[in-house]
């Protein structure tokens, strides 16, 4: 489904909704023209108290325009150069997330965007669903992800899809590792497969040096061992519609309650749920802006 300009105006941002002011508000303002910082600082069990890491995350782009345009995905990326991060941390679903558009951001252009990020220990990433299930937008076909995986490696993003990585920062070791999706693939309506493999991912880490973990969906906590020192993921966009006095009750019956947003803590495991930046099914936010998340592990060495 494309869209004029004209017309998408009109239509109020492509949808009807009978809610007036907030309507618009969740169709236009906070999809397009909201974008902060939510700062997290933390020592997770297992990781070093004297070992300050910097993490820059992105989550969640779905480039399409007007909503996510090139234009932004720059912006996002000169926002994230502007913490100074140790690492930044790519989690997956850049591909659109629904057809309301007035036109397609190819992978090659939002790639480009991605392109201007810094750090000095590197950008890693992952791919999402909407990254296997269909092409820029899902209209369009799909090829399991490789149009995305070639953006990335152009952008100089290093994918981590089931692998891990030992990094060194300030002399110290530590592991980054990522899963591929969990529902990537489709087997029938509503039901999917993962292509992600957790117990492999593990076994390629060889000492006991801590343990970072990137999973797109966070459906994958209840499984994460105890090895890990923090799982961050994305996907569920905040809830992405956070209604006064009811909440989110559509992503609480796909996720629960607890595994929708922000620092989770269950059993001694941690895990980090961005907000993201982008929406999927509808152009629509509200109560959850989009957000880069800049996370601080363990202390600074001259504290």
């Amino acid at each position: 489904m494309f869209l004029t300009r004209r017309a998408f105006l009109k239509s109020g941002g492509a949808l009807s909704l009978s809610v007036g002011g907030a309507g618009s508000y969740a169709a236009g303002v906070e999809p397009m023209f909201m974008l902060g910082v939510t700062d997290y600082h933390m020592t997770p069990p297992g990781w070093p108290p004297d070992l300050e890491l910097k993490v820059s995350l992105i989550a969640d782009i779905h480039a399409c325009e007007p909503f996510m345009s090139q234009e932004r995905v720059r912006y996002i990326c000169d926002l994230s150069n502007s913490l100074n991060p140790d690492l930044v941390l790519l989690l997956g679903d850049y591909n659109g997330g629904h057809n309301y558009v007035t036109g397609v951001v190819m992978p090659d252009q939002w790639g480009a965007a991605l392109a201007d990020l810094r750090a000095p220990l590197g950008v890693y990433g992952i791919l999402g669903n909407h990254d296997w299930w269909h092409g820029p937008i899902p209209r369009m076909r799909g090829d399991d992800g490789e149009s995305v995986r070639k953006a990335l490696r152009a952008a100089h993003v290093r994918i981590l899809e089931n692998d891990a990585i030992r990094l060194t920062h300030h002399g110290r070791p530590f592991w980054l590792a990522g899963l591929a999706s969990q529902i990537a693939l489709r087997v029938s309506r509503g039901v999917f497969r993962g292509v992600d493999d957790l117990p492999g991912t593990m076994r390629k880490i060889t000492d006991d040096a801590p343990v970072l973990l990137m999973a797109h969906e966070p459906m994958v906590f209840d499984s994460v061992p105890e090895r890990v020192s923090l799982t961050v993921c994305g996907h569920t966009h905040g809830g992405q519609m956070n209604l006064p006095f009811i909440g989110s009750p559509f992503a609480e019956g796909r996720f629960g309650p607890n595994h929708i947003y922000g620092h989770v803590v269950e059993e001694g495991r941690n895990m980090i749920i961005s907000a993201g930046l982008g929406a999927s099914i509808a152009p629509l936010r509200m109560g959850r802006p989009p957000e880069v998340v800049q996370l601080t592990l363990g202390r600074s060495l001259s504290a």
